[in-house]
């Protein structure tokens, strides 16, 4: 009995080894199926996204040539003598370049009542004021809406997603009425104050704190003891760098681009755009070097900080 006890564990044994065996090379052999089948699936793959990619690269040359030849012509012509300026057809290139349109540029600015000293002090003062009031108020707001859950923020954040699609055109006449009852018209506020209200760049920062600022670091922060404007300086902020970054470019750009706002027509509350936009329709070459400083700046600053305002974009998209 004993031997016969000993024969049926080692014959189960045998088999249960023999099944093992048996599972591990079946999975082996699925193993080995599906990696050639993902290796087919990940050539195709990659054959279709380098098809797909030099399609794509291609497009994108052609747009960027077209979206450069407006900025080249006008640094051709800031650089063009009055001879070459009235050729026909116009050419894109120079032949004997000249620095006269940027003098004659800043003597006909320095011929009006109004000293040049003074718009660029305008357009820096505007600029500073409307990017700091904007990159305050958007991610309070932001911040706001995103982490802490008052009653109807729901409602809110749809309100701000839908002004996003009302232009201002429409609006333009409400706010006439508002800005004469607040009596900020012909002054440096009007200026200033309406661009800190951006819907967009609230909504910017809000999906980018969404996607980088967990709710369990808040409450962690908030069961230590730290309040909302601690939580909101020392630890939001410093995650969402990327964002109010981007901001603080994309709005100083904005404003340094932008002339002078419809309801100021003080000569001496006006910005530097304005005063060249005057002066451009005397003189096409002085124009064109108007038109060359005007937009130095913003190129400038946005190769300087391509990268944050990429990763920001990026980011803003997705949420975990």
């Amino acid at each position: 009995m004993l031997l016969r006890f000993r024969l049926c564990c080692s014959c189960s044994a045998s088999d249960r080894i023999l099944r093992s065996r048996n599972s591990f090379q079946r999975w082996d052999s699925d193993m080995k199926k599906t990696k050639k089948l993902r290796t087919r699936k990940h050539a195709v793959v990659l054959n279709r996204s380098a098809g797909g990619d030099a399609g794509i690269t291609i497009l994108l040359v052609i747009l960027g040539i077209f979206m450069f030849l407006p900025m080249w012509f006008t640094l051709v012509n800031s650089l063009k003598p009055l001879g070459e300026m009235s050729l026909t057809p116009p050419r894109f290139y120079v032949i004997k370049p000249t620095l006269k349109n940027f003098a004659d540029l800043f003597t006909n600015i320095n011929a009006t009542w109004v000293p040049i000293s003074r718009y660029l002090f305008n357009t820096i003062f505007i600029s500073v004021g409307a990017t700091v009031g904007c990159l305050v108020l958007g991610s309070m707001s932001a911040y706001s809406i995103s982490k802490i859950r008052f009653p109807g923020y729901k409602i809110v954040m749809n309100i701000i997603v839908y002004s996003l699609m009302i232009s201002s055109t429409i609006s333009s006449l409400t706010n006439f009425i508002v800005y004469v009852a607040l009596g900020w018209l012909n002054t440096y506020t009007i200026s200033i104050v309406p661009i800190w209200a951006s819907t967009l760049g609230l909504y910017l920062m809000k999906q980018f704190i969404d996607s980088n600022v967990s709710d369990e670091m808040i409450e962690a922060a908030r069961i230590d003891g730290a309040n909302e404007m601690y939580i909101y300086s020392r630890i939001v902020m410093p995650l969402v760098k990327p964002a109010w970054l981007t901001l603080i470019i994309t709005t100083f750009q904005n404003v340094w681009n932008s002339g002078a706002s419809p309801y100021v027509w003080s000569e001496q509350l006006k910005t530097f755009n304005s005063a060249v936009a005057t002066i451009s329709t005397v003189s096409t070459g002085a124009g064109s070097a108007a038109a060359v400083l005007t937009m130095a700046v913003p190129i400038i600053i946005f190769i300087v900080s391509q990268a944050q305002i990429v990763e920001t974009m990026g980011s803003s998209g997705m949420k975990d």
